[in-house]
């Protein structure tokens, strides 16, 4: 389907969206990124504080914008920016939970605070999919954008994300997760890889892993903003290289 732009949650104009987009979850990391790694930018929307900027990151034009938390408001923002600003591809950057515990399988087990994860493909609790008309979709990320990721960095951890509804899940629910082969658990990507499968656009998905939900542990502020920019400076390199891709 086309939207027609602006929404109501998006008061851009169509142009003012690059084609390639980063989008963190809080709206105020995506203030965050332009603030310290774009040379210049503007902002394009305000609409429920949900920031979206343009600018300029070493010579070629990118936004970034915020998604919201949860399958439905990620639901809603990725599909617009695919459908209504034609974006061609969103690279998500957050942060995931480890489910590293006793019981665990081995995938689960062997992830630590601090580390970068990327989600091939995700597993749900949600009925977002068959809410959506999507129950035929497989949600997984673009090749391409995979392809190119690993070509910049190639020791990152690869495989699958849960996607979950519910922030305070049960432990015991989580214990059982973490027993299927996973890396981790986020609540947004789900929605995210529906939508560019659904439109034939690109999309993937990096975290850094900033907790254990299960276990009660968390890193320190200063390991999680270096482990953020460093995932965020991952994502401004392979969002370069699809824009000059593009360009090509």
């Amino acid at each position: 389907m086309k939207i027609n732009v602006p929404t109501v949650h998006n008061e851009a104009r169509l142009g003012d969206i690059a084609k390639t987009v980063i989008m963190p979850g809080d709206p105020l990391r995506a203030k965050y990124i332009v603030e310290n790694f774009f040379d210049e930018y503007t902002c394009y929307n305000n609409v429920r504080g949900m920031l979206g900027y343009t600018g300029n990151y070493k010579g070629v034009r990118l936004s970034v914008q915020g998604s919201g938390m949860g399958i439905p408001s990620m639901g809603i923002y990725s599909k617009e920016l695919f459908e209504g600003y034609d974006v061609d591809n969103i690279i998500r950057v957050g942060s995931a939970g480890s489910l590293s515990n006793d019981r665990a399988s081995k995938y689960a087990k062997d992830v630590k605070l601090g580390d970068i994860l990327v989600a091939r493909d995700v597993d749900t609790d949600s009925n977002f999919g068959i809410s959506s008309g999507y129950e035929e979709l497989y949600p997984i990320a673009s090749e391409k954008l995979l392809n190119i990721l690993l070509k910049i960095k190639d020791n990152v951890k690869v495989g699958t994300i849960f996607t979950s509804d519910v922030f305070y899940k049960d432990k015991e629910k989580l214990i059982e997760v973490s027993q299927s082969d996973v890396m981790g658990v986020e609540m947004e990507t789900y929605a995210l890889y529906l939508n560019a499968l659904s439109a034939g656009k690109n999309a993937l998905a990096i975290f850094t892993v900033s907790d254990n939900p299960i276990l009660g542990e968390f890193i320190d502020s200063e390991k999680r903003e270096k482990g953020l920019n460093e995932m965020i400076e991952i994502a401004l390199e392979l969002a370069i290289k699809c824009e000059k891709e593009e360009m090509i």
